[in-house]
């Protein structure tokens, strides 16, 4: 049975997911409560919260807020995407085998490669975006497919509905990394997969000026053990970073139908300069995976790449070029952002099967006037 909370629009959850006003002040935004110790009623006996490690009422707030908007049961909150996904990577065991996504997000595949493999997890990769090429190669012994979509920086878009049945005959669970689309856009868990994790950083905080995480499930054994982990391993955000979240989740439904406009708007000019080779965007209709976005999006976000006729030079001067879109990494707030993923987000995977290429440019659009986003990015283009 659906709470209330549930029962309710996305946008109404957006504003009021956290639960009622607060019962003592009559507060309407969750308190800030930064006290790390809580008083016991008596020896082993305490209230709501013991030690702010292991709860505190502003996180609980937050995780409330986030578990709504995904549809969970469940909702952990993290003190970065990557403790969240760390967290994730070990409910597996040694010997197991996680199928990644060839384009995974650089730190995805690092902490993969480069933290757990050296535990003893086995990491594969394969398209995702191909749902029979992952079911040809399905490596013996997977027990988590850990998918992107949209993926980052490709853009490339996997079907969740067909990756979940898939993984469930094999008696695997499927995770999705839901940063670039947020709940707005696409429910994943609705859709069939296990395991819903985001870098809060992004979207969900909206502003640049938070880092966190998340996890989402409505698996009751899965939910234990994350929850375990999160108190065991300690990677916690304060209870200022739960404010700074919670209050960019409130206008998520209204920043997300911005970006997702302004990028439509981004993407088409794109497709119509001569710099330009490829424009990567899941909103166009000649994407690969435009048909399969359209089916599981609401819309089709406010990430965009592409890539360079004149190559690497082209690229770099694109990124050093621009007025309005700021030179940074990250993604997903209200300013638009642009980056060389090769030489900055995606570093730490070249020379892998991970690489990305050099002619390729990432752009985080944001809810600036669209003319002026469009203007700049020509105006750069044209020195291109």
């Amino acid at each position: 049975m659906s709470s209330p909370q549930q029962d309710r629009s996305f946008a109404t959850r957006c504003v009021h997911g956290a639960g009622e006003p607060d019962a003592v002040t009559g507060a309407v935004v969750p308190p800030i409560s930064l006290s790390s110790t809580f008083a016991q009623d008596a020896v082993g006996r305490q209230r709501a919260f013991e030690y702010s490690r292991s709860g505190n009422p502003t996180r609980a707030a937050l995780e409330r807020h986030l578990a709504s908007l995904e549809g969970a049961v469940h909702g952990f909150a993290f003190a970065s995407g990557l403790a969240a996904e760390d967290a994730v990577l070990r409910l597996l065991a040694p010997g197991d085998t996680v199928l990644l996504s060839d384009d995974a997000y650089g730190g995805t595949f690092r902490l993969a490669r480069q933290v757990h493999a050296a535990a003893g997890l086995v990491v594969r990769t394969t398209r995702l975006s191909d749902t029979d090429a992952v079911a040809r190669d399905w490596p013996e012994g997977t027990r988590l497919l850990w998918a992107e979509t949209p993926t980052n920086p490709w853009l490339r878009i996997a079907d969740i509905a067909s990756l979940a049945e898939l993984a469930h005959e094999r008696g695997a669970l499927l995770a999705v990394d839901n940063t670039f689309a947020t709940p707005a856009l696409q429910q994943p868990l609705a859709l069939g997969a296990d395991i819903v994790v985001h870098s809060t950083t992004k979207y969900l905080g909206g502003h640049s000026d938070v880092v966190g995480g998340f996890v989402a499930t409505n698996d009751d054994d899965v939910a234990a053990r994350v929850g375990f982990l999160q108190n065991a391993a300690g990677a916690v955000p304060g209870p200022f970073d739960c404010y700074l979240v919670h209050r960019g989740c409130r206008t998520l439904h209204l920043r997300m139908e911005r970006h997702s406009a302004n990028a439509e708007a981004i993407a088409t000019m794109l497709s119509d300069h001569a710099a330009v080779a490829e424009v990567l965007w899941p909103g166009l209709p000649d994407h690969p995976g435009h048909d399969v976005a359209a089916r599981q999006m609401s819309a089709f976000g406010g990430m965009v790449s592409l890539r360079l006729a004149g190559g690497v030079d082209a690229a770099l001067r694109l990124c050093e070029s621009t007025e309005v879109f700021t030179l940074a990494e990250s993604l997903g707030a209200v300013e638009s952002l642009i980056e060389h993923p090769g030489r900055m987000t995606h570093a730490s995977v070249a020379g892998s099967e991970n690489e990305v290429p050099d002619d390729l440019v990432r752009l985080s659009v944001g809810i600036e006037a669209v003319d002026d986003l469009v203007a700049d990015l020509a105006h750069a283009l044209d020195r291109c």
